[in-house]
């Protein structure tokens, strides 16, 4: 496996894998697929954008993690590819990130996380973030209350 920066060219291996986890459900507060201009955009390239990283074993991209302006803070997202988390591929993703993040000047890192998503939950707090605020109301579109943890990480 290998970690680089994510190039325009993998906006389509992107978006397949995050609208694969989007479809299983359960990991993520997406619920709908996102085009591959979109995770071109808001992942990989666009204004709000960064840092963004790709993971590949034998050429394709087994997971992906960015670094977006949100609402003023620098959010994190990572994905990987289903069946196989936690098995190195977020820590992997995360070592390049923060090395990017830090050469950025980002000095803190926001994550939020559904609060029914345990294995997210876990790898937030094994690379050091920390709660610091929740949504417990947060729902989904069907109306199912899976509320949402916040986290933060200082760099």
């Amino acid at each position: 496996m290998i970690t680089r920066r994510a190039r325009p060219e993998d906006a389509e291996a992107m978006a397949a894998l995050l609208n694969d986890i989007i479809a299983i459900g359960g990991t993520t507060a997406h619920q709908h697929p996102k085009s591959v201009e979109a995770v071109g955009v808001d992942y990989i390239d666009g204004p709000e954008v960064q840092t963004s990283v790709v993971a590949e074993d034998g050429g394709r991209i087994i997971g992906w993690q960015s670094i977006s302006l949100y609402q003023g803070e620098s959010h994190i997202g990572t994905f990987v590819q289903p069946g196989i988390q936690a098995r190195g591929v977020g820590a992997a993703l995360f070592a390049l990130t923060r090395e990017q993040a830090q050469g950025a000047g980002i000095t803190r890192i926001a994550a939020t996380i559904r609060a029914d998503n345990a294995p997210g939950l876990a790898y937030y707090a094994r690379i050091g973030f920390r709660d610091t605020g929740s949504d417990p109301d947060f729902a989904l579109d069907d109306g199912r209350v899976v509320g949402r943890i916040h986290r933060h990480l200082d760099l």
